[in-house]
């Protein structure tokens, strides 16, 4: 676990959200804007910080990076807690290791309904219920 930026839940508490998506080595690190943009531009051809990355190294082993103000921000705009928030996007991510994707609509779905089990068991409701 690693925190670069002040404000994100908990150590345990990211923790305990990964542990729930997958039981692999995984590396949280929590970062801000000029990182995220950084590694999103680098990895994925994008010039703009996003919420997660995740690089995958196999076994459902990896990195999954958070960017804490733009999650911060997303929350505020989607009237979700922070901490809701932040635990769907570990599942995400964590989900992404275990080799998930969203790219075709099956495959979103599936992952959807994965990420909605998983954050029901982590007394979460269904980040993609819209109010």
């Amino acid at each position: 676990m690693q925190v670069a930026v002040a404000g994100a839940p908990s150590a345990a508490l990211l923790r305990r959200y990964a542990r729930e998506a997958a039981h692999a080595d995984i590396t949280l690190r929590v970062v801000g804007a000029a990182e995220s943009r950084r590694l999103n531009k680098a990895f994925r051809k994008k010039n703009h910080p996003t919420n997660v990355l995740s690089f995958p190294y196999g076994g459902g082993s990896g990195d999954v990076v958070l960017c804490h103000p733009v999650i911060r921000t997303e929350s505020k705009r989607q009237a979700k807690s922070l901490r809701a928030h932040y635990a769907h996007l570990v599942v995400h991510g964590v989900l992404h290791l275990r080799g998930h994707d969203h790219l075709r609509k099956a495959d979103a779905a599936r992952m959807e309904r994965l990420e909605i089990r998983i954050l029901r068991r982590l007394g979460i409701g269904n980040p993609y219920t819209v109010r």
